[in-house]
């Protein structure tokens, strides 16, 4: 399935902007929010102007999610893994945010291509930092392991106050996604999409994919968790993840199509109630067409009654027309 892009693209038509006007030393102070409520900052001082600074705001936490120092578990690690001695982490981050990074644009590599890879990363910072739970249970998945010191139950927050849970074993990893909405039409809709999806992962041509399924009520697998946390409206998604859906390359490509699964929900359910509403208008334009067509004539009836005379006839003539 094709989802969202990994990397903001605002953010990294900015770092690359900036990075090939280095010399003039403009101050940057951009906000921004993208989907699931992740908040953007980035900062660039005159009188540092090789030092940006980017902070990042996640989604409110529900209370069955486990942060570590306002991160998801294992983010500290990815961070590092990913942008190694480029970029520093600051403690305490800024204000509001839940992570702030230096980076420190005089030290990127001199090679384009390795600057542009790098840029790129850096925009992806939501999937190294969200991802990064997920990324470590799956990893344990290829090496036919389970990660220590988890629980039997993961969750993990991938949109305000809301959760998805990981029931991590040595041969699979099962996740299930309690799908919430808040209008009642996208209620309807997502429910019929999932249906849809469900059966078209079945299909012959996807036989390599991960099982699916969809149901209204809580898998067994999360029958523990609190009852405000399984408040779902539209029912609840299981894929079973297998070892050979996280070898190799696949591991990235799969972490981030399940940390974004729901707004891919969500994104494919706005299409269709705006292909619906684009359908309607055209029917409704295509009745106004055929009454418009409909109507009388009101000009031409006009001229018709009005081109019209009539003679009074008089006594006289009132008789002869009736003897002749």
């Amino acid at each position: 399935m094709i989802l969202l892009q990994s990397h903001s693209r605002f953010l990294l038509q900015t770092l690359l902007n900036r990075a090939q006007n280095l010399e003039k030393g403009v101050e940057l102070d951009h906000h921004w929010v993208e989907f699931d409520d992740v908040r953007y900052h980035i900062q660039v001082s005159m009188k540092n102007p090789h030092l940006l600074l980017l902070s990042v705001s996640l989604p409110t936490p529900s209370s069955e999610t486990i942060f570590v120092r306002g991160l998801p578990f294992g983010a500290f690690e990815a961070i590092k893994a990913a942008y190694g001695n480029l970029v520093q982490i600051l403690d305490p981050p800024r204000d509001g945010f839940n992570l702030t990074l230096i980076i420190n644009l005089s030290k990127l590599p001199a090679n384009q291509d390795q600057k542009h890879a790098f840029m790129v990363k850096v925009a992806s910072i939501r999937e190294v930092v969200l991802g990064a739970p997920l990324r470590v249970v799956l990893e344990h998945l290829a090496a036919r392991t389970v990660a220590p010191d988890l629980d039997p139950l993961v969750a993990l927050v991938h949109r305000p106050n809301e959760s998805f849970f990981l029931f991590p074993q040595a041969d699979k990893v099962t996740v299930v996604y309690p799908m919430r909405f808040n209008d009642s039409i996208d209620i309807v809709l997502a429910t019929s999409f999932l249906q849809e999806f469900v059966e078209a992962r079945r299909t012959a041509g996807l036989h390599n994919t991960p099982p699916c399924s969809w149901s209204l009520t809580p898998p067994l697998e999360i029958k523990g968790v609190p009852s405000d946390a399984l408040s779902a409206n539209a029912g609840f998604v299981t894929f079973v993840i297998f070892p050979r859906h996280v070898e190799g390359h696949k591991l990235d490509r799969t972490v981030w199509n399940l940390s974004t699964f729901h707004a891919y929900v969500s994104y494919h359910v706005k299409c269709s109630e705006g292909f619906m509403h684009t359908r309607m208008r055209r029917r409704v334009e295509s009745l106004i067409q055929a009454l418009d067509r409909a109507k009388p004539d009101v000009e031409n009836s006009k001229k018709t009654s009005f081109n019209r005379s009539f003679k009074r006839l008089g006594l006289k003539d009132s008789s002869t027309n009736s003897v002749s």
